[in-house]
């Protein structure tokens, strides 16, 4: 099993699960970046808040995350400005740099111990071939009011044909900086419990969610999940994609700070610098594709260890995890309520999802406090763009109906269980149905319905992560069938095991 440095390092929180049956006027399901500073925000404020993570807080997609906090997008300022207008990038960088204003207020107030610091972010190009990505990033940056300026060369030992440097962004620790920031909050306002997954969401005069061992019952419901749990037409603009990540062990060699993206390496597309204690690690990032779609997904990590060794004097790969990012359709996040009324979502961060999480705190703090925000207009999630949308949209979703075409008979991986190693899992068709099967390191076999309990894509065995991946809108299992991640709600299906097979 894969682990990030951040979940590894940071300090532990502790927070009870639900056990009773509570009446508060905002429910927050998700314990992450947006979850936890949207409670603070919303608890500092006055309202009664009640948050439940499924797992322990900071556990999820904050804890896999980079940990770098910027004002750029992953998809350049450049490329929003063409797909929307100078307005809407300007926007996007202003909002973007007041949440990590926001989150440096925070570190301070209350002496969070995260490693937050203000670092320079670069962007270069190995060959002439992206020179003019570069060329185009300058003038968007320098348009927008950010600190930019050429550079030949970078403190770290790569290869540069062009580059640029934009002063005054960010790194931290972010799982350490989410558990700082729970044990902060009014507790007189806001109760956060941990190990209470969410199962169901019913509609009545209010929102009951209901867990395995308690109720809450609010006015209105945040889903501060990644993506929103459930079946939303949303989705249909939400593209789920997988990204991996190492940090190396170095021996010697300079420890620069910094914010380091690639634009041409597909396996190490994002750098950064990490210290702890004595240990100088630096973190390769890289590897992209959609979720549930590869053969073999171990192979990203051995290529971002071939890079790192071949860039940096490595004693050794401590830590090597993976996180899960949905790209809009449109390039925008959507934050806001969504089309059920009194249901909010905060997701498409698409690779920038812990400042997208602070700017979505932000702007659901005011909407529920009934105060303007100038910026819920520009990421509303009721939004609807099919020109911006289109190409995305027909690629996308057309990507999604082929991977129903697995449930067709004949497109099982085994034959039968005796071809499945121990450690592994296979899709096995019995009885004309697939299953998904795993068999641990002591031989016992775990067998449960491939459907995706989403909608009813078949899974796939992800072998680096030992889990069960859906390609279809990203939901994920744990490889005996327990909801990780995604929209499903819940677990996949058990079956008993037949013994002829």
């Amino acid at each position: 099993m894969t682990r990030s440095i951040w979940k590894s390092t940071a300090p532990k929180r502790n927070f009870p699960r639900l056990n009773e049956h509570i009446n508060t006027e905002i429910a927050i399901i998700g314990g992450g970046i947006t979850g936890i500073t949207t409670a603070y925000l919303l608890a500092k404020s006055g309202k009664k808040v009640v948050l439940l993570e499924a797992g322990t807080i900071s556990g999820g997609t904050t804890g896999d995350s980079t940990g770098n906090l910027y004002a750029m997008v992953d998809k350049r300022l450049h490329h929003i400005q063409s797909k929307w207008n100078e307005d809407t990038a300007s926007k996007v960088a202003q909002s973007r740099g007041q949440a990590v204003n926001l989150v440096e207020e925070l570190v301070n107030k209350y002496q969070i111990d995260c490693s937050f610091k203000r670092v320079p972010w670069y962007l270069f190009s190995e060959t002439e071939k992206k020179d003019e990505t570069i060329e185009k990033e300058i003038k968007a940056a320098a348009h927008y009011g950010l600190p930019v300026e050429e550079v030949q060369n970078l403190p770290i030992p790569v290869k540069v044909s062009k580059a640029i440097k934009v002063e005054g962004q960010a790194q931290f620790n972010p799982a350490a900086f989410v558990r700082g920031l729970a044990e902060s909050i009014d507790s007189a306002n806001c109760r956060i419990f941990e190990n209470s997954e969410v199962h169901h969401i019913e509609k009545e005069e209010d929102l009951v969610l209901s867990t395995d061992s308690g109720k809450v019952t609010a006015k209105k419901v945040i889903l501060a999940t990644h993506t929103p749990k459930g079946i939303y037409g949303l989705q249909t603009a939400l593209y789920p994609y997988r990204e991996y990540a190492i940090a190396a062990k170095l021996n010697s060699g300079d420890f620069p700070d910094g914010i380091y993206w690639d634009t041409e390496a597909d396996f190490h597309t994002s750098m950064r610098t990490y210290s702890k204690g004595e240990d100088n690690y630096v973190l390769v990032l890289g590897g992209h594709h959609k979720v549930g779609q590869e053969d073999d997904y171990s192979r990203f990590f051995r290529k971002l260890e071939q890079n790192a060794r071949r860039h940096f004097d490595v004693a050794s790969i401590d830590f090597e995890w993976s996180a899960q990012h949905y790209k809009p359709a449109d390039g925008l996040p959507y934050i806001g309520e969504s089309s059920d009324d009194n249901i909010f979502v905060a997701t498409g961060f698409s690779t920038d999802g812990l400042t997208y999480g602070v700017l979505s705190a932000m702007i659901l703090n005011d909407q529920l406090n009934d105060r303007e925000n100038e910026w819920s207009d520009l990421y509303k999630a009721s939004r609807f763009t099919p020109v911006k949308s289109a190409k995305n949209f027909i690629k996308e979703n057309l990507n999604v109906a082929k991977q129903y075409i697995k449930d067709l008979p004949g497109k099982a991986e085994a034959g039968s269980f005796d071809e499945i190693a121990a450690g592994q899992g296979k899709v096995v068709e019995v009885e004309n149905e697939k299953w998904a099967v795993f068999k641990d390191e002591k031989g016992q076999v775990h067998c449960q319905s491939a459907v995706c309990t989403h909608m009813d894509c078949i899974v796939d065995w992800n072998d680096a992560e030992k889990s069960w991946d859906c390609p279809c809108h990203g939901s994920r299992f744990k490889a005996t069938g327990e909801v990780i991640e995604g929209p499903a709600f819940s677990p996949l299906d058990k079956r008993s095991m037949n013994p002829k097979k």
